[in-house]
């Protein structure tokens, strides 16, 4: 496992370059998000054989950063999403970054859009089909839909009454995206479609209490799963969307953020309130195969590194992120 801290730096969201498999982006914020400004770390893992992650640069704001996601088509452009309402889009995110002198001096964002009158806690940036596209949800319990070469959003979606959690595009239907919400809701959108603002379909309840985490299944177009406050993981088809099809149990505490495999169709991983990272294979069982207690506060971020099979990244309120291979899954690699 190759860690680093950031102190006074809480951790909420990570992400692998999707361009070069050892850098990884790392959005934090001081005092858990609730007050002060927000960092974003670019990191380095260690050549094979080295330890620990190397800090290459950051980037400081005003308010807590509680998102980030690289741009699918540049290899050194990430966006955030901040506590402030407003989402940035940062530049020369390489191996040049910055010098040890420079550190003194914060990097500005290439653009600062700011519309929500509220904490935006998820972004995520478009696939192929729409991939100038960045989807923002914010607590203020709307979603807009940006262009990211004009500095004002091109459409925005008011279906849930309450607090929005996270907003994902499917990566493998063109212009759909799904969003849930601490009223409950799980809701897909068109993007595409010249619309009221409304959702396509809207599942109500789709929790025994708050959603808050969706991922789409990057193998199965018809696929979506979300995690509740509930402690579910609970699977979706798109072509029976009445009833969930099955659910994990991840404990008692929340399911904060949830990810599906890039690498295997069945597997999938969910960060926890509890403090622990799980992995499924739920072609297999329906129960954990593992439960990593590598945090002592909540983990918020979660991602799988696309270029390097069952490589995953956590990170915390304890400062703490991690990049490892789950033990189970190593296994699958010897």
């Amino acid at each position: 496992m190759q860690s680093c801290s950031t102190p006074d730096r809480h951790g909420y969201s990570v992400g692998f370059s999707p361009f070069q498999p050892n850098h990884l982006l790392l959005a934090t914020s001081q005092l858990y998000g609730l007050a002060g400004g927000g960092t974003l770390f670019l990191l380095e893992l260690p050549p094979p054989g080295g330890k620990g992650l190397t800090e290459l640069g950051r980037m400081e704001w005003t308010d807590g950063l509680f998102d980030v996601a690289w741009c699918p088509y540049a290899d050194n452009i990430a966006a955030t999403a901040s506590g402030d309402g407003s989402l940035q889009i940062w530049g020369g995110l390489d191996d040049n970054f910055v010098t040890e002198t420079d550190l003194k001096t914060s990097k500005q964002p290439l653009i600062c859009m700011q519309e929500h009158k509220n904490e935006v806690y998820s972004i995520d940036w478009g696939e192929q089909w729409n991939c100038h596209q960045l989807l923002s949800a914010s607590w203020d319990g709307t979603i807009k839909l940006w262009d990211c070469h004009r500095q004002n959003s091109i459409a925005t979606c008011s279906g849930h009454s309450d607090l929005i959690y996270c907003a994902k595009f499917s990566p493998l239907i063109a212009n759909l995206f799904a969003s849930v919400s601490t009223d409950g809701n799980l809701n897909l959108w068109n993007s595409a479609l010249e619309f009221s603002g409304k959702p396509l379909m809207s599942i109500e309840a789709a929790h025994n209490g708050e959603v808050l985490a969706c991922d789409w299944s990057q193998f199965d177009r018809n696929i979506l799963m979300s995690g509740g406050s509930d402690g579910l993981v609970r699977a979706w088809d798109l072509r029976n969307m009445r009833h969930h099809i099955f659910q994990l149990y991840s404990g008692e505490f929340a399911v904060r953020r949830l990810a599906c495999s890039p690498t295997s169709a069945s597997i999938v991983a969910t960060a926890n309130y509890d403090f622990t990272t799980r992995i499924w294979d739920f072609n297999q069982s329906l129960d954990a195969m593992e439960v990593n207690v590598n945090h002592t506060e909540f983990v918020c971020g979660l991602d799988w590194n696309t270029s390097i099979p069952h490589q995953l990244a956590d990170c915390g309120w304890d400062s703490i992120v991690n990049v490892y291979t789950p033990r189970t899954l190593k296994e699958l690699l010897d």
